[in-house]
């Protein structure tokens, strides 16, 4: 597995790292006992960078991390541990706003160390800018739980660049992560720029689309009755069969190559700055096999071109969010 820094420490994130939300929440029922496994696998295969938020599943994922590593014992000290805060639910998984606080920010890194039963947060996000905070006082009491010796790195999650400017002025800033994959191209904009200018590692979640970019969905019935994706316009109506016929193109490039759709998605992620990593999520070994796969394949300038002509910039249908999220995003 290639490693790559995080921001300008010495803590080395794999690039091909385990998003954990789908083991909780929003695509469907899951088992925890298989979802460990995949968690001890990854660990067994050098997949070593895991994200978690303390939102999915109303803190459960936090705690199934947090169970899984502790039974890997000695593996499971390698892991470099990611969660979130700012998302408020309530106890039944309703949606309670965003919260940027300072007294807020204390007991939530507070609650999510108890569930992941770790002493210190390796990269401590805020999941979503609080409109009603200034983004100053956010990150002044993130890093005084710095200085309490509570998290290691702080990191932001769908900022604008000119947010993490600010952000970066009152406490080094380690890593950003925002949406990024063939059909998510913003970042492109201005953030990966931002990103190389101030040392700040991107990392890009949904690397293959909510698996859409994979060829594995195939139609909406393909998705369990409560999977969040059926609210996603990417996957409705018209806008499914057009991004499927994206999706034809990169899987006949990767088959030309002699690799999956996958692996050819997220190496084209990868290629795009090297300050990038990637925590695509899965419930399966296979997937994460494959997923890991992909670190090792390198993309030439032709198969990048050829790449971006299959599925250029803007060529997704339908917006990556409901309109009632999408003002969250890029805040």
């Amino acid at each position: 597995m290639i490693t790559r820094k995080l921001g300008k420490s010495e803590v080395e994130l794999s690039v091909v790292g385990l998003g954990c939300m789908g083991m909780s929440d929003f695509y469907g029922p899951a088992e925890d006992d298989k979802s460990m496994a995949v968690i001890q696998h990854a660990l067994e295969t050098d997949v070593t960078f895991f994200d978690t938020a303390d939102m999915y599943g109303v803190g459960r994922n936090e705690t199934l991390l947090g169970k899984a590593l502790a039974q890997a014992g000695s593996l499971g000290k390698r892991a470099v541990v990611a969660t979130k805060f700012a998302v408020v639910r309530g106890e039944d998984g309703s949606f309670q706003g965003i919260s940027g606080k300072p007294e807020y920010v204390a007991s939530a890194c507070d609650k999510s160390l108890q569930r992941l039963g770790i002493d210190v947060i390796d990269l401590y996000y805020q999941h979503r800018v609080d409109p009603t905070t200034p983004i100053e006082e956010t990150v002044g009491a993130m890093a005084q739980l710095v200085k309490q010796g509570k998290v290691r790195h702080l990191g932001l999650s769908e900022c604008s660049p000119s947010t993490l400017r600010r952000a970066y002025a009152v406490h080094p800033i380690a890593a950003v992560q925002t949406e990024y994959s063939l059909w998510s191209r913003e970042p492109e904009d201005e953030m990966l720029a931002t990103c190389e200018e101030l040392g700040v590692s991107f990392v890009a979640y949904s690397p293959l689309g909510r698996g859409f970019l994979t060829g594995a969905i195939r139609s909406v019935d393909d998705l369990a009755p409560d999977d969040y994706r059926r609210q996603s316009p990417r996957f409705a109506g018209e806008n499914f069969a057009k991004n499927l016929a994206l999706v034809a193109k990169v899987q006949e490039l990767a088959k030309a190559r002699g690799i999956t759709a996958a692996q050819l998605a997220l190496a084209w992620v990868l290629a795009q700055s090297p300050r990038t990593v990637t925590i695509p999520g899965t419930r399966s070994i296979g997937r994460l096999d494959e997923n890991a796969g992909a670190a090792a394949v390198t993309l030439s300038a032709d198969e990048l071109k050829q790449i971006d002509a299959a599925f250029p910039k803007d060529a997704a249908a339908g917006t990556r969010y409901p309109e009632a999220m999408m003002s969250l995003v890029n805040a």
